[in-house]
């Protein structure tokens, strides 16, 4: 019994003693403000360290990840940088392709209005579609062109035509729609030399007297208006 009070005496004596020494040191330090800075700042650095373990580790990984570039709608739309003509093995290649209203809009056009043509001649109907939309006189919108209507009549006669819209042939619309997709990301327009109409062979409207031909592609001639020049004086 002795022996317990000597050692729970002696104990008491050394947590006494620790206790003052801390006292004295906190005393002392408190007369020095950059001893006082310091604790502050291990006390901060203490208490965000037991912030962070509490954070789940996946919520770590989300936040001290680097950035992804963001990725745009139309930027996911877009295909592969079409060749200098677009070609059937390329196209082959392509994914089915999806896009907007406007998107919409011109791969309808092709399909209606040469679903029967070769390759050519149905990039060549986009291209009056999308030269069309260059030219201040006409709509700016694929949707707007293709929907004009006028004295003569519809602009693209599968508007108007009275038959049901959708597409029948899976197949010739997959199609229609991967050229759709190539032309509006950029695909160059170089078969019908910046027409902005055309009419199929079996017929000949009174306008083309006024216009100028640059093409004949399958079953469609292709125009454009003359250019025009500076009058010389």
């Amino acid at each position: 019994m002795s022996v317990l009070k000597s050692w729970t005496g002696g104990m008491l004596i050394l947590l006494a003693l620790a206790g003052g020494s801390r006292a004295e040191t906190t005393v002392s330090q408190s007369n020095d403000p950059t001893a006082v800075a310091e604790q502050g700042l291990m006390q901060l650095l203490f208490q965000e360290r037991v912030g962070l373990q509490s954070v789940p580790a996946d919520r770590v990984a989300a936040i001290t990840a680097a950035p992804v570039p963001r990725s745009w709608p139309w930027q996911r739309e877009k295909a592969v940088v079409a060749p200098a003509a677009i070609n059937a093995s390329w196209l082959a290649l392509q994914p089915r392709a999806r896009g907007d209203a406007q998107f919409e809009c011109l791969a309808q056009t092709i399909y209606h209005e040469a679903r029967g043509e070769t390759l050519q001649g149905q990039v060549a109907v986009a291209e009056v579609v999308l030269n069309r939309l260059d030219d201040p006189r006409f709509p700016k919108t694929i949707c707007g062109v293709v929907g004009q209507g006028g004295r003569g009549g519809c602009a693209f006669s599968w508007t108007c035509d009275g038959r049901p819209d959708q597409a029948a042939d899976r197949e010739a619309w997959d199609q229609a729609a991967k050229i759709a997709r190539a032309m509006i990301d950029g695909a160059p327009r170089r078969l019908t030399d910046g027409a902005t109409f055309f009419h199929t062979v079996g017929v000949r409207p009174t306008w083309t007297r006024s216009y100028q031909r640059t093409a004949k592609i399958g079953a469609h001639t292709f125009y454009r208006r003359p250019l025009q020049t500076a009058a010389v004086r």
